[in-house]
């Protein structure tokens, strides 16, 4: 297993090698590597599944469905301990920005990350400028939970997000030096979806580099309430 602090370097970089606008990688015989099309492109429906709804209605909290190529994700969102994460997340989420993205960066037994890549690697730019640090607010990045991904600046998320696979309390706030990541939500259905995601065969280029070696779609993000 790599060492926690590669795994902070992964998440400390990995918007960094967004703004390179490109994904490929040399295949070592001249050509460039992309991880393969998804097989089937079109999602399989356009609405979120009567369990997902009913989790979503057990729920005290803003609720989300993402329907990804390898299953159904449902997420509460903690608009009182992350207000202007909640609503920066939203925000995208209005706008159909998460609609035909990808699970771009897949980190075995740690994260699932996406909200920055469209099919073929293309990088999606962000289009809002990026919020404050809400990492301070009592949560932890415990299995399930959703938090933002970011650059070194504390203050840099923008539309990337990751899902914790594990424990992760090093991912956590400590202090101002070590300010962690923020979560806002946890997912209440779907939580074998992420795991299947996160058992993906991917190729791994560097720490801050792991790529599915087929494409992991995100057909589309839903607010339910």
């Amino acid at each position: 297993m790599r060492s926690i602090y590669a795994g902070l370097l992964a998440l400390a970089t990995a918007l960094s090698l967004a703004a390179c606008g490109g994904g490929g990688h040399d295949d070592g015989h001249g050509g460039v590597q992309y991880p393969t099309p998804n097989p089937n492109p079109n999602p399989p429906t356009n609405s979120c599944s009567a369990t997902g709804l009913a989790k979503s209605a057990e729920s005290q909290y803003s609720t989300v469905c993402m329907l990804t190529s390898s299953g159904e994700i449902v997420l509460e969102l903690y608009t009182s301990y992350a207000p202007i994460t909640v609503a920066n997340f939203l925000r995208y989420v209005a706008d159909g920005f998460y609609t035909n993205t990808l699970f771009h960066h897949v980190d075995r037994d740690f994260v699932i990350q996406g909200g920055a890549y469209a099919p073929g690697m293309r990088f999606k730019p962000p289009t809002y400028a990026p919020i404050v640090s809400e990492a301070n607010n009592g949560l932890g990045n415990l299995p399930g939970t959703i938090a933002m991904a970011r650059r070194s600046d504390a203050n840099s998320a923008t539309s990337q997000f990751f899902i914790n696979v594990k424990d992760n309390p090093s991912l956590d706030y400590q202090s101002a030096a070590k300010p962690g990541y923020t979560v806002f939500g946890r997912v209440i259905s779907g939580m074998a979806t992420v795991e299947a995601i996160n058992a993906v065969p991917v190729y791994f280029y560097s720490d801050a580099d792991i790529q599915p070696r087929q494409e992991v779609l995100v057909y589309w993000v839903q607010r339910l309430k």
